[in-house]
């Protein structure tokens, strides 16, 4: 039964994601938590901001995956740095 758990993603998550400090970027905070898989990182982050007075939150999660955590860390905060200067407030 795990084999076809593995096969179709009916398990877990290897590990949970491995979260850095936070930073500001154009009134949004970006937290950066790439998900450790099987000796790498998926690029992942959270970007939290306001809109309209209302607290509004976006998972960013890639299918890029990077083997140091720190290289991870970096390229996550670029995604996200991308996807608020791409969609702004649209983004929630």
């Amino acid at each position: 039964m795990s084999f076809l758990k593995r096969l179709f993603g009916g398990g877990e998550t290897e590990e949970a994601s491995v979260s850095a400090d936070s930073l500001e970027y154009e009134g949004y905070t970006i937290t950066p938590s790439p998900i450790k898989e099987g000796g790498q990182f998926r690029v992942s982050a959270k970007i939290e901001g306001y809109v309209d007075g209302v607290a509004k939150e976006h998972t960013l999660i890639r299918a890029d995956v990077i083997r140091d955590h720190d290289e991870a860390v970096e390229m996550s905060v670029r995604k996200a740095k991308q996807l608020i200067d791409q969609m702004g407030a649209a983004l929630f």
